[in-house]
């Protein structure tokens, strides 16, 4: 190899910075994954060759099988990792090596605390590959050359990880990448053949590239091979293609953290092969954290795909809906062309049709474990549970599915806690009760209090509480469930139908006609702030609520539209009052109207208060409070 050419020392990303330096001292305790995420990282590489070389057979370079091999010299403290995949070109290597490529990582690193507990959690989240050798090692090496360039343009990459790392063009003869690391003095251990072999069994024994280690060498010193007898150390088959009955559990979990990058273990997965029409199997994994970019719609996704065991593409997102890409997985097809593109794939029947098998399958997969394992669903939907919310909308033939897997916090839960399925609230709905009433609103606190609760709490009626800003979007789609349509409690005029006897309904028309006047008086008060004043029987305790007109849009909507820049339609609410409260009697038998104008607007103001909206003129507010104070201290 020749002298190294072309030298530069270039600087890290900041953002790689703060997350070496986070990462050694946050992952130190789980040290001997470095060799996993670098195995990971030569297997993709196997993966990727193999599949350019199906357009391109002369980046094999005379052919050679992919393999992996580790070596390790332990005077001189070091660790050889050595693939004959991909490789990397200069531009590649500063790409990869010197920056990371990811939307939000800004916000991510934001979220680090400094507790070394959480934060590795996260950072597992995240992902770190190769910056993962940093953990071990206080200086890292990497020779590496693109398959299909010329020898004399391999790349020679070299750095501490303390915030420069230097890059020069050398000559590399074979293709791939070759990675050494210099130990720390406390990571000598590692230096060790019989704890390099029991690592990759129990990380990496799924990876369906052979890794070599070099044979264990029981001679005497003078017979020792001038080159060592190379063994391999895995199964080296590809995990999916072996029967459920031969995979255990742990080899299911670590292939999870290899496809997934993650640390954690999955919630669940689902393991299947499809023959007849179609021809396909899949190995599908539900996490049990959420990635930091999860609700950045247009960050990768998508599942790893095989055509007859040949890699394809990374986040081939055809395959699941957009609710549902938090998956993780494998989808190996015997029926698609070696030759596929993400083009062929947006237009292919057989797509269509595998998408929607795997789609149910993770919605049965999802089922299985709400109700087989509740607390750890409980988990799932705390990560998860917005981005399913998603799917009503998206996903039209399977919403009552959806449905079903929705959780909501209620009137009859604790702590605003989202627990209640729809399944359970239907099981305790009243006697005559026929519909799913609901409420939105900004926080728990609101909607906990909300006037428009005390007819529900008077005859015990459950009602969801719905606080997530995506709420009243899903509900626009999430008409029915079982057979029961849901009701928004603040729209309309409220009908509890079999819930209010013939005789409260008789009372009620009874109560309305005999208040006519002063519905008319109030309706000239509030003229240009309501479409309609009307007698409540929402109410109990409360003076005066706001309801929404049936096609109005409500006041979470409108906030998020109003946010978004978006021109909404103006609408005016609809004022009822009780009829009952004290309040409203004083009102009724005012005489002076100017100062019954100041009571009726002090009354909507504070309706739209409990309502959650902003006053349009919280000066006038005060003043008229402040005038009516005076009068009654006088």
């Amino acid at each position: 190899m020749s002298v190294d050419t072309r030298k530069e020392t270039l600087g890290f990303q900041t953002e790689v910075k703060q997350l070496l330096h986070l990462m050694i001292h946050s992952l130190y305790s789980n040290r001997e994954i470095f060799l996993r995420e670098l195995v990971s990282n030569a297997s993709d590489a196997a993966d990727k060759l193999r599949f350019e070389a199906l357009a391109k057979p002369e980046l094999l370079e005379g052919g050679g099988d992919p393999r992996i091999r580790i070596s390790f010299d332990t005077d001189a403290r070091t660790i050889t990792i050595d693939d004959n995949g991909i490789g990397m070109s200069r531009d590649e290597v500063v790409s990869h090596l010197g920056t990371i490529a990811r939307s939000g990582t800004a916000d991510f690193l934001k979220n680090l605390s400094g507790d070394q507990k959480k934060d590795s959690q996260l950072i597992g989240q995240f992902g770190v590959g190769f910056y993962s050798a940093f953990i071990v090692a206080d200086r890292v090496e990497v020779f590496t050359r693109r398959a299909g360039l010329p020898a004399a343009e391999g790349v020679h990459w070299s750095s501490t990880g303390e915030g420069e790392f230097d890059i020069a063009t050398i000559d590399k003869p074979e293709r791939g990448t070759r990675i050494v690391l210099h130990l720390k003095e406390d990571a000598s251990e590692f230096a060790s053949g019989w704890r390099l072999r029991s690592i990759i069994k129990k990380y990496s024994d799924h990876i369906g590239v052979p890794i070599e280690l070099p044979e264990e060498f029981h001679g005497e010193e003078k017979d020792r091979p001038a080159e060592p007898e190379w063994e391999t150390v895995n199964r080296a088959s590809a995990l999916w293609t072996r029967p459920r009955s031969e995979v255990t559990d742990e080899e299911y979990r670590s292939f999870y953290q290899h496809v997934a990058h993650d640390f954690s273990d999955p919630a669940a997965w689902s393991h299947n092969k499809v023959e007849g029409k179609l021809e396909y199997t899949s190995l599908l994994y539900v996490p049990s954290r959420a990635s930091f970019d999860l609700y950045q719609r247009e960050s990768p996704r998508g599942l790893k795909l095989y055509v007859q065991r040949v890699f394809i593409m990374d986040q081939a997102e055809e395959f699941l809906p957009l609710y549902l890409r938090f998956i993780r997985g494998v989808v190996d097809s015997s029926d698609l062309s070696l030759n596929v593109s993400r083009e062929i794939l947006q237009k292919d029947p057989v797509i269509g049709s595998m998408k929607t098998a795997l789609t149910k399958r993770v919605l049965d997969m999802l089922d299985k474990l709400a109700s087989n394992e509740p607390e750890k669903y409980a988990e799932f939907w705390k990560q998860f549970g917005q981005v399913l919310k998603e799917g009503p909308a998206e996903d039209a033939g399977n919403r009552e599915k959806i449905a079903a897997l929705l959780r909501f916090a209620s009137t009859h839960g604790t702590d605003g806690e989202q627990t209640v399925s729809l399944a359970d609230y239907i099981g305790r709905m009243k006697d005559g009760q026929n519909k799913i009433y609901y409420l939105t609103g900004e926080s728990h606190a609101q909607v906990r209090n909300s006037p428009h609760l005390e007819v529900f709490r008077k005859k015990g009626v459950e009602v969801l509480l719905l606080t997530d800003r995506i709420d009243e979007w899903l509900m626009g789609y999430l008409t029915e469930f079982d057979g029961r349509s849901f009701v928004d409690v603040t729209r309309g005029d409220l009908d509890l139908g079999a819930l209010d006897s013939e005789d409260d309904k008789k009372a009620q028309e009874e109560v309305s006609k005999s208040r006519e006047g002063l519905v008319e008086r109030l309706a000239k008060a509030l003229d240009d702030q309501v479409a309609q004043v009307r007698v409540s029987h929402r109410l109990t305790e409360s003076p005066a609520v706001l309801a929404l007109g049936e096609q109005d849009i409500g006041l979470q909507m409108r906030q998020i539209l109003e946010a978004a820049g978006q021109k909404v339609p103006e609408s005016k609410p609809i004022f009822e009052f009780n009829p009952e409260h004290p309040l409203v009697a004083k009102l009724d038998a005012e005489q002076d109207e100017s100062r019954f104008n100041d009571l009726a607007r002090v009354l909507f103001d504070q309706a739209a208060l409990a309502a959650g909206d902003t006053l349009k003129d919280p000066a006038a507010y005060v003043q008229r409070l402040n005038k009516l104070l005076v009068e009654l201290s006088a």
